[in-house]
C-alpha cells in the first residue's frame, strides 16, 4: 500500500468516497505480496495493483460493487488455463484479496501517520461489514501511551502491536466468544523506511544513494572530510553527516537508530576510515555489511580486524569485494550490483540467472517486512 498512500490520503481529504482491494495472502508464484493495494474512486479513478495485470479488470469489478452495496469481500484468485478468458493468475499462483468499501477516518489517519514515517498497524477486519482500525505501538518514542483508532477487538491489538514490532503482515485468528467461533483480521504492518548508510563521500556513494532511494530506504552519507560530504554531492541522500565513520555509526546504534533492516556500505577503501568503521558495524544486528576495495585490500582488511579482535563468525558478515560479479566499471554499474546483493540478502535470493533455478521465483524470507 505505501506506493498508494498519497492519493488515498488526497481521496480522503477530498471526502471521496472509495473502496480499497488488498491482498491479505499468498501462495505459489504470486506476483505481488500481501499488502499490495489497489484503490477504486467512486468516479471510477484506480490506483494502485494486486496481481500485476493479470486480475485487475475483475478487482477493479469488486471495488465497484463493494462500493455500490457496502459490502466487505473476499475473493482468492489462482491460476486457470482450462479457458482462455478465464480470470486467473497465468503465473501459477494464488491471491486472496480483500474489498473494503468506504474504509472509514482511521484508515486516513494511520496513513497520515505512515506518510510521516511513523510505526502503525492497519488492521483490516474480514468478515462483512468490517472496517479498518490503525493501531500505533503501545509506547510512543517518548513515553507516550499508543493510540487506537476504530474498534478493533483488543485481543486484535495486542496481536497487531506484537506483528507491528516484528514488522510483519499477514493474517491471524482469535477466538471471539465461548463458541469457539473465530474472527480473522489482516494486520498490515507500516515501519519507517529501512535506513541505508554510505560511508566515503564518492562517485560510487552517490550513485548507490540514487539506488538505494529508488529502493525505498533512508539513505545517509557520512564522511569525515567536509569538503565532500555535501547535500549538494549527494541528492539522493536523506541527509549527509560531517562525522567519523566509526564515531557516527556508534553513536547512532547507541542511540537504537539502526536495527535489523539496516544496510551499511562502506566505500572508502581507506584503511583509517574502513577499519575502525568495520569493528563497530560487524558487531551490530544489522542486516547488511559490504565493503569496497580490490581482493588485496579485503586481505588486508581482514588481517587489520583480526588483529582488532574481530571472531571469524563477525568476519564471516562482511561482504567484501562488495556486490554481485556483474562486470560492472562506472558507479552506475557498481552501485547495481551492489544493490543486487543487497536485494539477494534480504529475501533470501540465489543471485542466480532464473533460468539456472528451480521453483518459486519470489522467495519468502523476509515476506510481509517493510
Amino acid at each position: 500500500m505505501p506506493d498508494i498512500l498519497a492519493d488515498l490520503a488526497r481521496w480522503h481529504a477530498e471526502g471521496t468516497p472509495f473502496a480499497i482491494a488488498t491482498v491479505v495472502s499468498t501462495s505459489g508464484s504470486a506476483p505481488r505480496p500481501p499488502g499490495a493495494a489497489m484503490a477504486v474512486a467512486a468516479d471510477g479513478t484506480v490506483v494502485g495493483s494486486v496481481s500485476g495485470g493479470c486480475v485487475e479488470g475483475a478487482v477493479y469489478e469488486l471495488c465497484r460493487e463493494a462500493l455500490r452495496t457496502g459490502e466487505t469481500v473476499r475473493q482468492v484468485f489462482g491460476y486457470s488455463d482450462s479457458d482462455a478468458f478465464a480470470v486467473g493468475l497465468t503465473c501459477g499462483g494464488a491471491i486472496e484479496v480483500l474489498v473494503t468499501p468506504d474504509p472509514g477516518p482511521a484508515l486516513a489517519a494511520g496513513l497520515d501517520a505512515a506518510a510521516r514515517g511513523e510505526a502503525v498497524a492497519l488492521v483490516h477486519a474480514m468478515e462483512p461489514g468490517g472496517g479498518i482500525s490503525a493501531v500505533w505501538p503501545a509506547a510512543g518514542p517518548h513515553g507516550e501511551r499508543g493510540r487506537v483508532l476504530g474498534d478493533a477487538d483488543p485481543r486484535v491489538v495486542a496481536e497487531a502491536r506484537a506483528m507491528l514490532d516484528q514488522g510483519v503482515t499477514g493474517i491471524r485468528e482469535i477466538c471471539a466468544d465461548t463458541t469457539g467461533v473465530t474472527r480473522a483480521f489482516f494486520v498490515e504492518s507500516h515501519l519507517p523506511a529501512p535506513r541505508m548508510l554510505v560511508f566515503g563521500a564518492i562517485d560510487f556513494a552517490a550513485a548507490v544513494a540514487g539506488i538505494g532511494r529508488f529502493l525505498g530506504y533512508h539513505v545517509t552519507v557520512c564522511d569525515a572530510r567536509p569538503v565532500f560530504a555535501t547535500a549538494r554531492r549527494f541528492p539522493d541522500a536523506g541527509e549527509v553527516v560531517v562525522d567519523w565513520p566509526h564515531r557516527y555509526l556508534a553513536a547512532e546504534a547507541a542511540g537504537n537508530r539502526v536495527d535489523h533492516r539496516t544496510v551499511i556500505c562502506v566505500l572508502t577503501h581507506d584503511a583509517k576510515f574502513d577499519v575502525p568503521l568495520l569493528e563497530v558495524a560487524l558487531r551490530l544486528p544489522v542486516a547488511y555489511v559490504g565493503a569496497m576495495g580490490s581482493r588485496r585490500t579485503h586481505e588486508d582488511r581482514l588481517a587489520r580486524l583480526r588483529e582488532a579482535g574481530l571472531t571469524e563468525g563477525e568476519l564471516a558478515r562482511l561482504r567484501s569485494p562488495i556486490g554481485l560479479d556483474l562486470g560492472g566499471r562506472t558507479p552506475e554499474e557498481t552501485a547495481v550490483a551492489v544493490a543486487a546483493e543487497i536485494v539477494a540478502t534480504r529475501r533470501g535470493g540465489t543471485a542466480l540467472p532464473l533460468r539456472q533455478t528451480y521453483g518459486p521465483i519470489h522467495h519468502d524470507r523476509s515476506l510481509g517486512r517493510v
